[in-house]
């Protein structure tokens, strides 16, 4: 097996909520996806928001390592974080009409978090196109001119993935990323997880609540269940041998589908 890109190992408290998260040991593998799963208030976002040492805006605190790359994330200061955040480590949150500024355009906001880490101003043009490419939008001038508000949710929810994989990050972090979507646009946005993990060689942290979309996407699944994993394994066994007492309650709760729907 390749060694870990990242490796977790913390637990979080909140002021009067003492073990939001409880001696929570989660690895990712460079090109792996891996799936956090767990019902709403089970700490699937505070992980998330641990990794990126981010709870201090909300008046959380870790305890324990975060080994990304060879380096322990909890050990660096605010402004060797900065240099991470965005760049080495992307980030796709679930709701993309208020993740977007509603007062910039496109264009402006994706070349603000390209000229962030260092991206010149020569580069961008080409560099943009390439991107909205890659994630199936049109690759072409006036649709940077649009502003947020000019775009379907699913349109902007791709805005948010090329913002996140804009310097081609070794890993990222996706909450809940499908969530506000309709179907079809779900199975879109998984087909292109799946790909630009094949190739970047990106490992990813793929929280949902939604156990299907999970099974379709993820190497391994982690089940997270009042602030602590009870059982991670590969995709095919969670499914299909659910171990802990939680996650057989989450399969059995699946929905049954026809066998004519799946073909």
């Amino acid at each position: 097996m390749n060694q870990a890109l990242l490796s977790v190992d913390i637990s979080v408290d909140y002021p009067g909520k003492p073990g939001v998260l409880r001696d929570v040991s989660l690895d990712v593998r460079r090109g792996e996806i891996v799936g956090l799963v767990g019902q709403s208030g089970s700490g699937k976002s505070t992980l998330a928001m641990a990794i990126l040492r981010l709870l201090d805006l909300k008046g959380g605190a870790a305890r324990g390592s975060i080994m990304f790359d060879g380096r322990d994330l909890m050990q660096l200061n605010e402004r060797e974080l900065r240099r991470i955040r965005g760049k080495e480590i992307g980030l796709v949150l679930q709701s993309p009409m208020t993740a977007l500024n509603p007062a910039l355009r496109i264009g402006t906001q994706l070349e603000e978090a390209w000229h962030c880490h260092g991206g010149t101003r020569a580069s961008w043009k080409s560099r943009a196109m390439e991107l909205l490419e890659t994630v199936s939008l049109p690759a072409e001038p006036g649709f940077l001119r649009k502003f947020p508000r000019q775009l379907s949710v699913g349109l902007a929810q791709r805005v948010l993935i090329a913002m996140a994989i804009l310097h081609r990050p070794s890993l990222l972090l996706a909450d809940e990323p499908t969530s506000a979507l309709d179907v079809i646009t779900q199975s879109e946005i998984l087909q292109l997880f799946a790909a630009l993990s094949r190739e970047l060689d990106m490992g990813m942290l793929f929280i949902s609540h939604d156990l299907l979309s999970v099974s379709t996407l993820c190497h391994r699944v982690a089940i997270l269940h009042a602030g602590e994993i009870v059982e991670c394994a590969p995709t095919g066994q969670i499914f299909q041998c659910p171990r802990h007492p939680y996650t057989q309650r989450l399969i059995a709760a699946l929905p049954s589908i026809p066998v004519h729907l799946t073909r």
